[in-house]
């Protein structure tokens, strides 16, 4: 069984840690940007947010910044979601693998993987929307947990199981208007909702 999450808010609230950093950006390169703003979008790739800001000749060295900036400023703040290390312990307590799939950078993905102790077993990083379904794809994926509407599109494309936490910018209702198979309060309920999945064939009694 392989199970896929996306890393922010479906296991981690990286809103703190995020607006510490486009704070930083903003501070060195003298460009505003309306932190609040930038994190009430959080999901689609950095490259989305940064445009809203810059000009398109400072785009790619305002990223290559914002990702420079990002391990002293974003870790510390951000905090694992409500469920999130029990979710991923759920996983591998049925002989599971978790995988995350982001749109943020694999290595600052591991980042907070490891500052927060929640062990996935492959981290995915930089894919977004179809990539996100081409990952799942390939990795035989059972069922894919996302935020974003977005996340359930991939789901969907992927062909497994789409579940909806509204933990980020998207209601339970968009989630569902979008295909979401199950839409959860939070990662709390994901272990009981794994634990009514009955993996494999049946063994007769006859």
């Amino acid at each position: 069984m392989v199970i896929g999450f996306d890393l922010d808010m479906t296991l981690v609230d990286s809103r703190p840690g995020i607006a510490a950093t486009y704070r930083e950006l903003s501070r060195l390169t003298g460009v505003p940007i309306d932190v609040d703003a930038a994190v009430s979008r959080l999901g689609p790739p950095l490259e989305h947010e940064i445009a809203r800001w810059y000009p398109p000749e400072q785009r790619a060295a305002a990223v290559d910044r914002y990702r420079s900036l990002y391990p002293d400023h974003a870790i510390l703040p951000s905090e694992a979601l409500p469920g999130a290390v029990e979710a991923i312990a759920a996983v591998h307590a049925r002989g599971g693998r978790v995988l995350v799939v982001t749109a943020k950078k694999t290595e600052l993905a591991r980042l907070h993987l490891e500052h927060l102790g929640l062990h996935a077993d492959e981290v995915h990083g930089l894919v977004w929307a179809d990539g996100k379904a081409e990952v799942l794809r390939a990795a035989g994926a059972y069922a894919y947990a996302g935020d974003h509407v977005m996340d359930v599109a991939a789901a969907r494309t992927a062909g497994c199981v789409a579940i909806g936490v509204p933990t980020g910018p998207c209601s339970a209702a968009e989630l569902t208007a979008a295909g979401a198979d199950v839409v959860l309060g939070d990662l709390r309920a994901f272990p009981a909702w794994l634990g009514q999945i009955e993996l494999g064939p049946r063994v007769s009694d006859d």
